[in-house]
C-alpha cells in the first residue's frame, strides 16, 4: 500500500465503522476498527494505519467541527480523529516556544521549539494515551500493558487510571528515571522491571498482548498514533498564524519513530483533503543518539528496513531503543518529504540541553 505523500485517498471499504478502519501498510488488507483487538495484520502481520473516508481541512478543526468539543488541545482536531472526545485530563495545546539566542547561533530564520513536557504527565505520550484509552473502552477491555523507557510508563499509569482500568509497565531495570517510574507509582500502575532493555520488555509486552491478557498501548498500536499526529497539526497552524508559512522541516528525536509516523501520516491527510500543498509538507529530520542509532544507520545506507541493535546506550533514556516498531512507517515519512536522520553523541546531548536551558 502506498505511502506517497500524494497518495489518492481510499476507498471505504466494507468493514469500515462510521467512515473508520484499519488498513495493513504492507499488503492492503482492511479491518473492522472495532470489533477485535488487533495490533498488526491478520494476513501479513505489517503495521496497521487507521484510515478514514473524509479527512478534514483546517476550517474544520475546533470551532468548525461537526461536534460541539474543546477548541485547544488534542480534542480540538476531533473530525480528524476516532471519537470526538477521548479519556482526556485534557492534553495538547503546548507551546511552540521562541528561542532567539539558539536561532541566532545555528543560522535559522524562524525557529520555534515544541514543548511537549507541558502535557499532564510531562511528554507527548498523554496525546496518544487520550485516544489509545478511550479505543480500549470502545473494545471493552479492562487492562493495559506498555513497555518504556520512562514517559510511556506514566502516560499509561494516569490514563488508565483515570478510565478505571488496570495497567502493567514493563521497565529495563536501572535505566528508567525516577520520576517516571514514580509516576507510574503513584498512579497505580503495576511495575515490573525487566533484565534487558527496552525491546526486550516490548517483546514480553507483545507476548501478554497476544495471549489476551492486557491491551497493548505501545505505540505499535496504530489508534495511538492517531493522538500524536496532532503535534504536526498544532505547529502547522500556530507556525503559519504567526509566519504566513509552514516551516520547511521538522526535527523530532526517534526512539520508536512514532511521533515521525504520526505527523507524516497527518501531513498526508491534510494533502489528500487538499488543505496541505504537497511542495508545503515540513521536511522530517529525525535524530537520534549515537549509541542507539538504527533509523540513521538505514537512512544513511539506503536501506529499506532496519537493523535491529542487540546493545543500545546513551544517557538519552527516552531513546535508548534498538529496534523501532514504526521504521517501515517512519523510513518513507524521512525520505518522502526528503528530510534526513542524524546521529548526536551524548557530549552534544549535553550542549543542546544546556542551550534549552539559557533560553529560560
Amino acid at each position: 500500500m502506498s505511502l506517497a505523500i500524494d497518495a489518492a485517498a481510499p476507498d471505504v471499504p466494507a468493514c469500515a465503522d462510521d467512515g473508520t478502519w484499519l488498513a495493513c501498510i504492507a499488503c492492503g488488507e482492511t479491518f473492522a476498527p472495532f470489533e477485535d483487538v488487533r495490533y498488526t495484520c491478520d494476513e501479513c502481520d505489517g503495521l496497521l494505519e487507521v484510515r478514514y473516508d473524509d479527512p478534514p481541512t483546517f476550517d474544520e478543526f475546533g470551532a468548525g467541527a461537526s461536534t460541539s468539543g474543546p477548541d485547544r488541545g488534542v480534542w480540538r482536531y476531533r473530525e480528524a480523529l476516532p471519537f470526538d472526545l477521548g479519556v482526556t485530563l485534557p492534553e495538547g495545546g503546548t507551546p511552540l516556544h521562541r528561542v532567539p539566542r539558539i536561532e541566532e547561533a545555528v543560522g535559522v530564520d524562524a525557529l520555534r521549539i515544541k514543548h511537549e513536557g507541558m502535557n499532564p504527565t510531562g511528554s507527548f505520550k498523554d496525546r496518544g494515551m487520550t485516544v489509545g484509552v478511550r479505543v480500549a473502552k470502545e473494545l471493552g477491555v479492562d487492562a493495559l500493558a506498555c513497555a518504556s523507557t520512562g514517559n510511556t510508563s506514566a502516560a499509561l499509569a494516569a490514563y488508565g487510571g483515570r478510565g478505571g482500568m488496570q495497567t502493567l509497565v514493563l521497565l529495563p531495570q536501572g535505566k528508567v528515571a525516577a520520576g517516571k517510574v514514580a509516576q507510574a507509582s503513584l498512579h497505580g500502575a503495576r511495575i515490573l522491571e525487566v533484565d534487558g532493555n527496552f525491546d526486550a520488555c516490548l517483546d514480553i509486552v507483545q507476548e501478554l498482548a497476544a495471549r489476551g491478557e492486557a491491551y497493548l498501548l505501545n505505540s505499535l498500536n496504530p489508534f495511538r498514533l492517531e493522538g500524536q499526529k496532532t503535534i504536526g497539526f498544532e505547529i502547522l497552524e500556530e507556525f503559519h498564524a504567526d509566519y504566513g508559512t509552514y516551516p520547511d522541516r521538522i526535527v523530532l528525536p526517534v526512539g520508536n519513530a512514532g511521533n515521525t509516523s504520526a505527523l507524516y501520516k497527518g501531513f498526508r491527510e491534510l494533502v489528500q483533503a487538499a488543505a496541505l500543498d504537497v511542495d508545503d509538507v515540513p521536511k522530517l529530520t529525525g535524530v537520534q543518539a549515537e549509541g542507539a542509532a538504527p533509523m540513521v544507520e538505514a537512512i544513511t545506507e539506503g536501506n529499506d528496513e532496519i537493523r535491529r541493535w542487540e546493545e543500545v546506550e546513551t544517557r538519552a533514556t527516552a531513546i535508548r531503543i534498538g529496534n523501532p516498531v514504526n521504521a517501515p512507517k517512519a523510513l518513507p515519512g524521512i525520505r518522502n518529504t526528503g528530510g534526513t536522520a542524524v546521529a548526536v553523541s551524548d557530549p552534544e546531548i549535553t550542549a543542546a540541553q544546556a542551550h534549552l536551558a539559557s533560553e529560560g
